[in-house]
């Protein structure tokens, strides 16, 4: 899924980032009066603002992002029936939805896909590729993109960042405790923070950082069935379930490919693993909107 991949991918650089300026400018807060030991309470307390401040820069991006790394095309005066059909269907299902309406856009892959990101409910930005608009039918399409209107009116992003800015903090409190520990224990400095503590920290931030996407793409995973359900509801069970089929066709075909930082915006292909993947099985969801629909 391209909205939570650029968004992990994001937060991640911000994190290493916002670890060297932790480093740079923490260090004083971060040991008791004697200079040695660690005052645990201002560490966390530095990482808790470190670790938000991060994860809400990466959802304050996500939308840039997302449209600079896909080449989204925002619909401002559409051109063609397909681009007029898009924005009326958007405007529509957002209203449906009560939420405030969404940029439009079209980005330029033959594959189908769609993704729908922003920092809250009312400034949003639905984008669908040229290949979903070309061999998805229309209901197909319109559950798809009630699927993407789901995320933005549950709040999903948000809801992440603040998940994000929770694991973010331990990432950071945990990579410090590490590095202290080889600065003191291994390196055997005993006064102040030397280098050991500064390269072994920002080394743990990004393994740290890994582990933890894990967290939040079982939580992404989580949110697709409400997603899905929204799709269901918005448009119709009947389309929601042929668009998931349709893509479970293409994907069997081989007709995927990899998207920037090789997430999918509405399928499931994460290639890193099933505990990586920010998707369940198209089978299961599948499975999910069929009990609903009886």
């Amino acid at each position: 899924m391209l909205r939570i991949g650029l968004f992990l991918l994001t937060n991640l650089a911000v994190l290493v980032l916002v670890g060297i300026i932790f480093n740079i400018f923490g260090i004083g807060g971060i040991l008791q009066a004697n200079g040695v030991d660690l005052n645990l309470g201002a560490l966390l307390l530095l990482c808790g603002l470190f670790g938000f401040g991060g994860s809400f820069i990466s959802l304050l991006l996500s939308k840039t992002i997302a449209r600079m790394s896909t080449r989204t095309q925002i619909i401002t005066d559409p051109r063609s029936a397909d681009e007029q059909w898009l924005v009326e269907t958007v405007r529509e299902l957002s209203r449906k939805a009560n939420i405030g309406m969404p940029d439009v856009g079209i980005f330029p892959m033959p594959q189908a896909n769609a993704f729908a990101t922003g920092w809250n409910r009312n400034n949003a930005l639905v984008s669908v590729s040229a290949g979903l608009l070309q061999r998805f039918s229309r209901e197909e399409a319109r559950a798809v993109i009630g699927h993407e209107i789901g995320h933005v009116a549950n709040g999903d992003m948000v809801t992440l960042a603040l998940i994000q800015g929770v694991v973010n903090t331990f990432v950071m409190f945990f990579a410090r405790l590490v590095g202290f520990f080889v600065d003191r224990v291994i390196l055997r400095n005993e006064q102040g923070l030397g280098i050991g503590y500064f390269v072994t920290s920002i080394v743990m931030d990004i393994v740290f950082g890994f582990f933890a996407m894990f967290i939040v793409a079982w939580f992404s995973r989580r949110r697709e069935y409400r997603a899905d359900h929204a799709g269901a509801t918005l448009a119709s069970p009947n389309a929601m379930i042929a668009a998931l089929q349709r893509l479970k066709v293409e994907s069997e075909r081989g007709h995927e490919e990899p998207l920037p930082g090789n997430m999918k915006a509405f399928g499931i292909f994460g290639n890193m693993g099933a505990m990586l993947a920010t998707h369940p099985p198209l089978d299961e969801r599948i499975l999910a909107l069929q009990n609903f629909r009886k």
